[in-house]
Formats: C-alpha cells, structure tokens, sequence
C-alpha cells in the first residue's frame, strides 16, 4: 500500500505509546486517524495533541475484549471517514508468569484483550475492507515474547504466539485480494505496558500482584525497567509504515534478540531431524 494520503486508519490502544505513535505516523502522512482506547483520559489527552498539528483526527471509546463495543467503534470510523483502508489491532495488556502464581481470571483479561482483541478487529473490519474494494493493510501488534519462551510460563507470551500465527495464516489468505498483513514484533519499547492493570476491566476481578518475594515480582520489575529504556515508539511507528507500504509481514526492531530466535528454530531444526531419522528407522 504506496499512497496513504486520504485514506483512514484505526487503531486500538491508540491512546498512548504505539499506539499514539502509530497515529501520529498516519497523521503526518495526511491518513484520517481513528484513534480507539479504553483509557478516556487518555485518548483525550491523545486527540487533543494530534489535533494540533491541524490533521483529522477523531477518537471513540473501545473495550477490544467486548466484540460489542469494537463493532461501535468501527460504525462511528464509518460515519467519521468512510471507508477503512489501514486497520491497527494494537490493544494490549502485560500478566503474570510462572508456576508459583496461575490465575485463571488473568489468563482470561490478558488472552481476551491481547488475542481476542486482534479477532475481534479482524472480524469487525475485514468483510468491509473486502467489500469496498480499494485494498488495505492490517497491523496485528504482537512482540519479540511471541517468537521466543525467554518469560516461561505467561499469558502474555501465550497470546502473543498466538498473534503471530494468526497474522502468518491471514497473510496466506489476504495475500491475493490487496490487503497486506504485518506482524508487529518488537522487544522492550517505552510505553505504559506494565502499568496495564489500571484498566483492567471490572468482569476479570480485581488484580492481584505477584508476591513480593516471588519470581513473578521481580520479573515484573525487570519488564517495568526494561521498558522504560526501551526504544522511542515514534522509532517503531516509522518501521511499520515503511513494513506497510512494502507489505513486509514481519516487522523486527530489537535485532540484539536474533540470538534467542535462532536458539528456539535451532531446537526445533534438531527435533524435525530426530523425527527424520526416526521415520526413516521405522519405515
């Protein structure tokens, strides 16, 4: 997708870090941006900043856990813009790890928002981007977290894997009718990620913080430190519209991780090769 100007774009969590990014990218492209959060304080503060710089910029209120609310959303995108042309299912949340603490309600929040949250985008969005015909992209933001196991056991790695599978799988289907996908892999950036659970919704209980002495509590100080000298999303927005416009699927900013990538794909190489041999011992 070359020609952004004029088009529209919708993005979710879009009221903070890459998600603001994103808007500000698609803005200074001359893009309608739709910005979509659940924080409206926030998206407020966010609208009010894009505006300044005279872009058409419009805001909407959005649970992407709720397919509900992510279908009203995309109605007042319709009413503000027309047509859709740049979908961006960046919503997400941080959880809990490890063995010593599983609560199923924070598997619930964090596989609602961060996978269910790209379904329900990808649900709402795709039939009319089909239907209109002038070709699109969709952006499915998903992390370094789901190409490698480094947090063990998390919800969050979980649906990231999750993500970009889904991304991989809509890419093969997409491929042919003029919407590109992009998978949106980065590692640490600075944004408000581990400060997630300020809106967690009310259905999945009230968050309960790993123990103090834990191995839960201090990975989640590591993630807090790690992020806050993270990349500048701005620096990750401009990757992603470079991805857009040469319908790149991937999209990795962190090549310092490339290690622990090669790492997984190595064990797995090993495994298929054992399996071979296996298959040939057993013919």
């Amino acid at each position: 997708m070359q020609q952004l100007a004029g088009k529209t774009a919708f993005i979710t969590g879009g009221a903070s870090g890459i998600g603001l990014a994103l808007g500000r990218a698609f803005a200074e492209e001359g893009m309608n941006v739709m910005l979509a959060d659940i924080e409206s304080s926030a998206l407020d503060a966010a609208v009010e900043t894009l505006r300044k710089s005279g872009t058409r910029v419009q805001a909407v209120l959005c649970d992407v856990a709720d397919p509900a609310s992510v279908e009203h959303a995309a109605q007042a995108t319709y009413a503000a813009f027309g047509n859709l042309h740049v979908l961006c299912n960046n919503a997400g949340v941080a959880g809990g790890s490890g063995i010593d603490a599983i609560s199923l309600p924070t598997w619930r929040w964090v596989l609602d928002v961060n996978l269910m949250g790209v379904v329900h985008g990808i649900r709402t969005f795709l039939p009319h981007m089909r239907a209109h015909g002038e070709g699109g992209h969709i952006v499915n933001t998903a992390a370094m977290a789901g190409l490698q196991s480094g947090l063990g056991f998390s919800p969050y790695a979980a649906s990231k894997f999750a993500v970009v599978a889904l991304s991989e799988g809509l890419h093969l289907e997409l491929r042919e009718l003029g919407i590109g996908v992009t998978v949106l892999c980065p590692g640490y950036v600075r944004t408000n990620m581990s400060r997630s659970a300020r809106n967690r919704q009310e259905r999945y209980g009230a968050w309960q913080p790993p123990a103090p002495d834990g191995k839960g509590s201090r990975m989640a100080a590591l993630q807090a430190e790690l992020q806050q000298s993270g990349l500048d999303p701005g620096l990750i927005a401009q990757r992603t519209l470079a991805a857009i416009r040469a319908d790149s699927l991937y999209v990795f900013t962190h090549p310092e991780m490339h290690g622990e990538v090669k790492e997984r794909f190595a064990r797995i190489t090993a495994a298929m090769d054992e399996a071979e041999r296996w298959a040939s011992a057993n013919r």
